[in-house]
């Protein structure tokens, strides 16, 4: 990749590729973690413990390096709207959704994302251009959303519904990024300092939320070890830490390489869920989640971005 921002690629490459993996292998495995946690917990209740715990680590955060939460009520308002469609929902429904299917399709439905989240960015929030190279990429994505489905063999079934509940996730992600985009980008405030508003908004959301539709919170001495572990890695590390290092390589080798790391994730996830979870897998789920992710490269243009001079390359828009 030609997207070092110095003339001594190796060094520039040393600074940014070890958080680039590190953020593959927390955010593919996520789906593990979250497989392992519905086993006990209700999807609700596993989100909350899962912002309770990431909302720690980036109030942490912030005290060590002496930053603040927002001071705009504004912005705090549309941090809601974000908490809900970018957090408190999509989180619950993969937990939902992973109690009908693998931890594997979790991971492919997440990398659908980005092919949801362009036709709405361009047609709803006016933050994109719809071009023709984008609307073949979307045809090419939606055909392997189809092979992932297996739609010859006819639909339905809870694992037809399993899936249907983490593509709708996908589908929170991709309003909550243009919402994002168009009216939090490039507001006062550090990439943490945003994220940890975020994460507190939801934690206060699901407060409310959880109590009402999955009834009194769980006796953590009932749970076991396995579970709490997940809770914690899905808090600590894919909610917390890894913001913070995914804000080190957008600042470091750009927004373009940081978003690249979706190509990484469900291969990350099918690894660990075969292996770990002895999940099974079907002839058309990979091949159906290489279709998307062809799909996804040809929106993006990957390879002309990853082609680009390195001035070209750095961009300073976390929320792109």
């Amino acid at each position: 990749m030609t997207v070092l921002t110095a003339p001594d690629g190796r060094v520039e490459m040393r600074r940014w590729f070890p958080a680039y993996l590190a953020l593959a292998a927390i955010w593919g495995t996520s789906f593990l973690f979250i497989k392992v946690g519905v086993r006990e917990l209700h999807p609700l209740w596993l989100t909350f413990g899962r912002v309770a715990a990431g909302a720690l680590v980036l109030v942490v955060a912030l005290a060590i390096t002496r930053d603040r939460l927002p001071r705009d009520w504004r912005l705090w308002g549309h941090l809601q709207v974000v908490a809900l469609l970018g957090v408190v929902v999509p989180f619950t429904l993969f937990g939902f959704g992973e109690q009908r299917v693998s931890s594997v399709l979790a991971g492919i439905w997440n990398a659908a994302t980005p092919l949801v989240a362009l036709p709405l960015a361009a047609l709803v929030f006016r933050t994109e251009r719809l071009t023709a190279r984008k609307v073949a990429g979307i045809g090419i994505g939606f055909a392997g959303v189809l092979v992932v489905l297996g739609v010859w063999q006819g639909v339905g079934g809870s694992q037809f519904t399993g899936q249907l509940m983490c593509f709708a996730a996908a589908m929170c992600y991709a309003v909550a990024i243009p919402y994002q985009k168009k009216f939090i980008a490039g507001r006062a405030g550090s990439g943490v300092s945003m994220a940890g508003a975020q994460l507190l908004s939801a934690l206060a959301q699901l407060a409310i939320v959880a109590p009402l539709f999955a009834g009194a919170p769980p006796n953590p001495l009932d749970l076991s070890t396995d579970v709490i572990l997940c809770v914690l890695a899905l808090g600590a590390l894919g909610t917390g830490l890894a913001f913070v290092l995914n804000f080190h390589v957008i600042r470091v080798a750009g927004v373009s390489t940081s978003s690249s790391v979706t190509y990484l994730m469900p291969v990350v996830a099918t690894v660990v869920g075969v292996l770990i979870l002895r999940e099974h897998l079907h002839w058309n789920q990979p091949v159906g989640a290489l279709i998307v992710l062809i799909g996804v490269a040809v929106t993006q243009d990957l390879v002309r971005r990853l082609s680009r001079k390195p001035a070209a390359t750095a961009d300073a828009d976390p929320y792109r």
